[in-house]
């Protein structure tokens, strides 16, 4: 019966601190937002100096994201302000170009959005001068129905997308909160990833801005690793940065167990979509062994590329003439260390709308965004990390 008892108790005290936390939870929101809506109703109407006469600023604590928008309509600002303040964004209003860019050079922000149609200076003629003297800050352009080509148009010069108005309140901040994940996640893209390696004391990790290297395993340089086993055939993989880099692949094309391969030959192909990318095999040799799980489950090369996810074995010709051309160790780490400047490079270039040749691209809005950043790192791997061309 006591322990009966305690149990109860235990599950009382439990079930007591949880409620409580819900609780606060849920009252530390209200005061937050509570204290936007304050700052919201303040209004804030400053004018800074004489460059900006229609300045309304809403700032709020710990903003999500710090947001100019101009346009010559006050109710579409208005909506901007009492919409995304209360979500957390602090915002500033204008409603001509020339004040934006006053603003621009005196404070930090984020996202500039901008009417398309407005007079004197444009949202056209405001995109090119803020991605001239802030690359930095992202551009999105306020349009009707009738200039969304327009609009398309300029995001040649640098505008990161469009919206098109009138919008709905959960309509804007759906589109501002991906626009914000798009921003963190070009940023976090621009950081060189780290070389991680792994040992028998220090396991893999997830994190898609660390590559793995295996300890004691061969990489060559079209990023296949190759470890030799104890009969003497090479098992055949690939790495981490493939992984990583290239995402979710659909399918893999598996070599012939009996073909025979030479060095640079195409050992295996992966597939997404319309795209094939064709991997050369690291070593000469007799395909004695394929893993057929990966024609059924080929998220096993996302899964654990370095174990269950390995591709073939090899029995190779010549082994000791094919190890001179792979590395091991501190050679691999020192050139994964370049390999990964290579993917910041490649991701700088899409973001900017080029192919790997620096050959500019019209780019894509936020609808088709994610399909077109992937069919670009697709389209530009195998020239950047196989020098080959898809």
């Amino acid at each position: 019966m006591f322990v009966v008892i305690v149990i109860a108790a235990v599950v009382l005290i439990v079930v007591v601190d949880l409620a409580m936390r819900t609780v606060l939870g849920r009252l530390a929101q209200t005061r937050r937002r509570r204290q936007r809506q304050e700052a919201l109703d303040l209004g804030l109407k400053l004018t800074i100096s004489d460059d900006t006469p229609s300045l309304t600023r809403v700032e709020v604590a710990d903003p999500k994201a710090r947001i100019l928008a101009i346009d010559d309509e006050r109710i579409v600002l208005d909506s901007f302000r009492k919409t995304l303040v209360l979500e957390g964004f602090a915002v500033d209003t204008v409603e001509t170009g020339a004040e934006g860019l006053n603003l621009l050079a005196k404070r930090e922000y984020d996202f500039v959005f901008t009417d398309l149609k407005m007079p004197n200076m444009d949202g056209l003629d405001v995109t090119k001068a803020v991605k001239h003297v802030r690359p930095d800050v992202d551009v999105i352009l306020i349009t009707g129905h009738a200039t969304v080509e327009s609009a398309v148009d300029a995001m040649k010069y640098g505008a990161l997308d469009y919206v098109q108005k009138p919008f709905s309140a959960d309509e804007l901040v759906d589109f501002v909160s991906k626009s914000l994940f798009r921003r963190q996640d070009r940023i976090e893209k621009q950081q060189t990833p780290q070389i991680h390696l792994v040992t028998v004391a220090s396991s893999e990790q997830e994190s898609n801005r660390v590559f793995n290297v295996p300890a004691g395993v061969f990489v060559s340089s079209s990023h296949a690793w190759a470890k030799i086993e104890v009969t003497g055939e090479v098992r055949i993989g690939l790495d981490d940065l493939v992984r990583k880099t290239l995402g979710e692949i659909d399918a893999i094309i598996l070599p012939k167990v009996g073909s025979t391969l030479s060095i640079g030959g195409r050992l295996f192909t992966v597939k997404r979509g319309e795209h094939s990318i064709a991997f050369p095999s690291p070593v000469a040799g007799r395909v004695t062994r394929v893993n057929d799980d990966l024609e059924d489950r080929v998220e096993l090369l996302r899964i654990n590329p370095l174990g269950v996810g390995w591709i073939c074995k090899v029995h190779p010709n010549n082994i000791t003439a094919d190890l001179s051309s792979l590395r091991i160790g501190a050679d691999a780490i020192s050139w994964y260390e370049s390999e990964a400047k290579k993917v910041v490079e490649m991701h700088a270039r899409i973001h900017r709308g080029e192919d790997h040749n620096g050959t500019a691209e019209v780019r894509q809005a936020t609808s088709t965004i994610d399909a077109a950043a992937a069919d670009a790192i697709w389209k530009a791997f195998p020239g950047v990390f196989l020098q080959t061309t898809p």
